[in-house]
């Protein structure tokens, strides 16, 4: 008599009952699950849903597959349905079209009722593994050359490839078991494309409403652009790029575009009267600090005088320092700046008066004053940096045309392939994990733990205001991964299974393991990729 098999998605149904949110992945003896696939007798059992970041993840994954399904479907034939996932904007992922596909209201109003009924049908993501040689055979047959030449760098011998209803793709993680899990989603025209609107992990059932972000576009849209021009825009065209040996021009073009951004910003800043107080913000890792000095150099250049003030130095003291949920310090607060005391002594620094500068004692948690003293001339200039810098709340006493703003955060335009994109996020969680190992001996599993509070810090504080800047600069550098990639795995590698920060190291090693190492033997010493590696000649 043959024993009956039972699948993790047939178990979830029963846990399904009491969880929240939907169950997207099963975690079996420690180790990650497609709901698919058949349980074993005794495993301990538990479960993501589309809260957790992972099973959120793979929710996403599977309804971008389902897009590009439809699309297929309603153009008639994959070689004509063609879309490339671009980047993220206002919690929407915007796609563009691919080899002359018109993507109109119609198209996308037909695109979206064929998601529905695929939906509708549930259908199964089925799930194969195939070697590299049939993978790449596979994929070539169906024109899609970006997946081909990725695998060429593949080292597995083995693909996993996932088949919708005679569509098939390549995803880079989990999938859902069906499509009948994707129930909550819109389409509509966007610039040259169209957005695929999602819910967000902290709400996975309801779909949100869609925040405009053109500067933020634009500076995606540039960069992206920029790429085409090279030939760079996925994983695979940068390891061609390596292997041709030509990464060191690569390196030195991109360099100076980036020094090229940074003289117009100051040309802009020089060029505007009144302007004594450039505000400079970003999310963790951006590279602010070297992007500081160099901006300074560069309004040098210009006859001014640029002074650094970090905003850090007006932390009030510890003890009034407000806390967290978990009631830990919350330092990214705006109420653990003292805007009263900053916004006095920039004010009289506005007048001409000469003022004494804190300096914060971050051993002791007080501000301390040493006898810094300042007073503005003609040509001087503050540049202030610091995550509140954006926010008016910050600078409620300085006058308008006294502030030059300026966002600056690391964009990366540059894809797996056509269909998988790449997390700005992961990109600067990578940086801070390889400087804070660094300079701070913190461990990579550290830096992961921390990784939420910061973004949560992030959504609150920074992202809000980025529209409202003057000036947006993209820190990000086409080949920096490559260089990340071996300071990074070794630290990835020291986290042990059973650890709670596993999963998301080996998520990174297997999205590193897609990149060709290179050293950083070639980067500038001005390079913003040095504030994370080391060797830069800006004490950052």
């Amino acid at each position: 008599m043959q024993e009956k098999t039972v699948t993790y998605q047939e178990l979830a149904g029963q846990a399904q009952k009491t969880e929240k949110h939907q169950i997207v992945l099963a975690i079996a003896d420690g180790k990650i699950r497609e709901l698919f696939q058949t349980a074993k007798e005794g495993e301990e059992i538990s479960f993501l849903t589309t809260a957790d970041r992972i099973g959120h993840d793979t929710w996403v994954r599977s309804a971008v597959m389902l897009l590009m399904k439809a699309a297929s479907d309603v153009a008639g034939s994959l070689q004509k349905g063609k879309l490339k996932v671009e980047f993220s904007i206002g919690r929407g992922l915007y796609c563009s079209p691919r080899d002359g596909q018109k993507v109109d209201s119609t198209f996308i109003d037909q695109v979206r009722e064929r998601m529905r009924e695929l939906a509708a049908q549930k259908i199964p993501f089925v799930k194969m593994t195939k070697t590299t040689d049939d993978a790449i055979a596979l994929f070539e047959s169906q024109g899609m050359t970006d997946k081909v030449q990725l695998f060429r760098y593949r080292r597995a011998s083995c693909i996993n490839v996932y088949e919708l209803d005679g569509y098939y793709d390549y995803n880079y993680g989990y999938m859902v078991p069906d499509t009948g899990y994707i129930d909550c989603f819109d389409l509509f025209p966007y610039q040259d494309g169209l957005m695929l609107l999602l819910p967000e992990r902290r709400d996975p059932e309801q779909l949100p409403v869609f925040e405009e972000r053109k500067k933020l576009f634009k500076a995606l849209e540039d960069s992206t652009r920029w790429g085409e021009k090279l030939g760079i825009t996925t994983v695979g065209d940068l390891n061609d790029k390596i292997c041709g040996g030509d990464l060191a021009e690569l390196i030195l073009v991109q360099e100076a575009m980036q020094e090229s951004r940074i003289g117009r910003i100051a040309e802009d800043i020089a060029g505007r009267k009144g302007v004594k107080f450039v505000m400079i913000a970003g999310p963790s890792s951006s590279g602010k600090t070297t992007f500081s000095h160099r901006l300074s150099i560069q309004l040098k250049t210009f006859g001014l005088t640029p002074h650094p003030i970090e905003v850090d130095n007006y932390f009030v003291n510890r003890e009034k320092t407000p806390r967290d949920a978990d009631g830990n310090y919350n330092f990214e607060s705006l109420d653990a700046i003292d805007t009263e005391r900053f916004n006095r002594d920039m004010c009289e620094l506005l007048e001409g008066k000469r003022i004494e500068l804190p300096t914060f004692n971050f051993k002791t948690g007080k501000r301390e004053y040493k006898g810094n003293f300042l007073q503005l001339g003609a040509d001087d200039i503050l540049v202030i940096e610091g995550i509140h810098g954006l926010n008016d709340k910050m600078s409620y006493a300085l006058p308008n045309e006294s502030k030059y703003k300026i966002y600056i955060s690391a964009l990366t335009s540059l894809n797996v392939d056509e269909h998988n994109r790449i997390s700005t996020a992961d990109g600067r969680l990578l940086r801070r994990l390889v400087r804070d190992a660094r300079t701070r001996g913190t461990s990579a599993g550290q830096t992961i733990a921390q990784w939420p509070s910061v973004r949560r810090g992030e959504e609150e504080n920074i992202f809000p205001f980025q529209e409202s800047a003057d000036a947006t600069f993209n820190s990000a550098l086409i080949y920096e991964l490559c260089v990340l990639k071996t300071y990074a795995e070794p630290l990835l590698y020291g986290i042990q299974k059973g650890d709670p920060e596993y999963f998301e190291a080996k998520r990174l090693l297997k999205f590193l393991d897609y990149f060709l190492g290179v050293s950083s033997e070639n980067l500038p010493k001005n390079s913003i990729v040095r504030e994370f590696v080391g060797g830069s000649c800006f004490r950052v």
